[in-house]
């Protein structure tokens, strides 16, 4: 399968993330940069999940209908053409980072997925829902990982 290049100038892979981006930090996106995205893509979906938080990842971000030319994502804000999805906490939108306090650090999977049709998901879709979904429409995906402790 191809690999979409994703990065970000506010992190480097398996990194810290800044506490501004924490829930408690000021709950901001990062921002991202993507590349070599397949001609053949009609959107990208973004998912930024948390394996640590038990045995069902934790929801942190979910964007779908994303432009497939967009290129990134400011700090902030919402990738170009993206429906931002209700996240684990019960809001919509981005989810900083909150592990318990004295916890071990905890991994943020930044996921990005090329895709050539819309998935198909229930109302509130879990990181299981969104996994299967995209299982037979990926394309391409790149991904990137974050870390934080309390």
């Amino acid at each position: 399968m191809a690999g979409i290049n994703l990065r970000s100038v506010a992190f480097n892979d398996h990194d810290r993330l800044p506490d501004r981006f924490s829930r408690t930090g000021g709950n901001i996106s990062p921002p991202l940069e993507w590349f070599d995205v397949p001609e053949s893509a009609t959107e990208l979906i973004l998912l930024v999940e948390d394996r640590d938080a038990g045995r069902t990842p934790f929801l942190h971000w979910l964007v779908t209908g994303i432009e497939a030319d967009s290129g990134g994502v400011a700090e902030g804000e919402t990738p170009p053409g993206g429906r931002v999805w209700v996240n684990g906490f019960g809001t919509t939108g981005w989810a900083g980072p909150h592990p318990p306090v004295n916890d071990d650090p905890h991994r943020y999977f930044f996921r990005l997925y090329a895709v050539n049709q819309p998935l198909e998901l229930p109302a509130a879709p879990q990181v299981p829902d969104v996994h299967a979904a995209i299982r037979q429409l990926e394309l391409a995906s790149g991904n990137m990982v974050g870390t934080f402790a309390r």
